[in-house]
């Protein structure tokens, strides 16, 4: 058969699981990492972010929505997925996941969101005429009262909703390096260590996303980027950044040391089919380079223009390497045999309902979601007029 080396059984010659599966973790990762951003203001105080605290909870609920979709794309059925729901398995951690999904969706971020906006919500109700006025209405659910008792109560909730939503984004995106990581039959995925490092990339990946975001968001409404938000957003970015590697490295030292019958096929594998995506891109482009970078940043006194420049080269690389793990776990946990005689090749389609073009699509889609939300919710007003911008050190 072409692209396949030695001995497969032929159910191990196409791959189950496709770049729509790469993509799912992906997504999730980042709705888990922006909202432990938003949390570091919310619940840790860490006041120098407060600029993209409600930037960050936006784009967790916009990539929260577009997260089950390369689930349903890949079901030959997607409507069935609503038997979850009607007729729950408590033993399957993938049937779990429908009620994590909704749990986090609608008691926390959408909750948090408008509990957050509803004084903006009331506010813009009052201000606005005709079909606008309604769906900000709907979206007060008709509850108009923003006397100081209400907003106070407001906050006190929101705040209890916030310290709930961060174990709960650990779980969201924890469950999915249990599920790799309970595949037993699997030495690439089956590792204690898989949920923790799907945990720490996810807030990485999420912290650099919104980062990348603020910035972008400053220069197109052509207003001046507060180099001191940024540079907190870095620095934290630069230590999960450190954590998540050095996860990474003890798994792999662990899997040397051990050397079990399956280490010469993973192995092979590393050096041979998964060469570019996990040594170059990956480990090299991906982690090495924007530690090294961030790390710059943190020794020594740059310029605020060189500093900005650094922080979105590091990101894009970031996004870049956490997307390059989740293809190799994903992909890479695929391209050899269970009996380690054989291997095979991934030859992505391009207009299929699995195909590149749909997985470039749901990649834009949440952004699409973000403009639409940034529109009716403006995450910038009056939380950054005490967070103004400040003159950085070589400006």
């Amino acid at each position: 058969m072409p692209g396949v080396e030695g001995f497969m059984y032929p159910n191990e010659v196409e791959l189950q699981w496709s770049v729509l599966i790469v993509l799912y973790p992906f997504i999730t990762g980042l709705v888990a990492g922006a909202f432990i951003l938003a949390s570091l203001e919310r619940v840790f105080h860490v006041v120098t972010i407060k600029p993209t605290y409600r930037l960050a909870l936006l784009t967790a609920l916009s990539f929260m929505l577009v997260a089950p979709l390369p689930l349903q794309l890949h079901l030959g059925h997607p409507e069935r997925s609503l038997e979850m729901y009607f007729t729950p398995h408590s033993s399957s951690a993938m049937a779990m996941f429908g009620f994590v999904y909704l749990w986090y969706l609608m008691a926390v971020l959408v909750t948090e969101i408008w509990l957050d906006y509803r004084k903006d919500i009331v506010e813009m109700y009052h201000k606005s005429t005709g079909l606008l006025k309604m769906i900000y209405w709907l979206m007060a659910t008709g509850n108009l009262n923003i006397s100081p008792r209400a907003l106070e109560l407001d906050d006190k909730i929101g705040y209890t909703i916030t310290v709930i939503g961060i174990p709960s984004a650990f779980l969201l995106h924890g469950y999915v390096g249990f599920i790799f990581g309970s595949i037993k039959a699997n030495p690439w995925w089956s590792s204690p260590l898989m949920p923790v490092v799907f945990i720490f990339s996810a807030m990485v990946s999420g912290v650099a996303a919104v980062m990348l975001l603020f910035m972008a968001v400053k220069k197109l409404r052509k207003e001046a980027i507060d180099i001191h938000c940024v540079d907190t957003i870095a620095k934290y970015l630069f230590y999960l950044f450190i954590v998540d590697f050095s996860l990474e490295m003890l798994d792999l030292i662990h899997r040397i040391y051990e050397a079990d019958e399956s280490f010469r096929s993973l192995d092979f594998m590393v050096h041979s089919r998964l060469f570019f995506s996990q040594i170059v891109l990956q480990i090299c482009l991906g982690t090495l380079t924007p530690i090294l970078l961030l790390g710059i940043t943190q020794l020594f006194k740059i310029r605020a223009g060189i500093r900005k420049a650094i922080y979105t080269t590091s990101g894009l690389l970031t996004l870049m390497g956490i997307f390059a793990m989740r293809w190799n776990v994903v992909i890479g946990g695929q391209l050899f045999s269970k009996s380690f005689l054989g291997y095979t090749t991934y030859k992505m389609a391009l207009v299929t309902k699995e195909g590149l073009l749909v997985a470039i699509a749901l990649a834009i889609l949440p952004f699409i979601f973000l403009t639409i939300l940034v529109k009716l919710l403006p995450p910038f007003g009056e939380n950054d007029a005490h967070h103004a911008p400040q003159p950085a050190i070589g400006d």
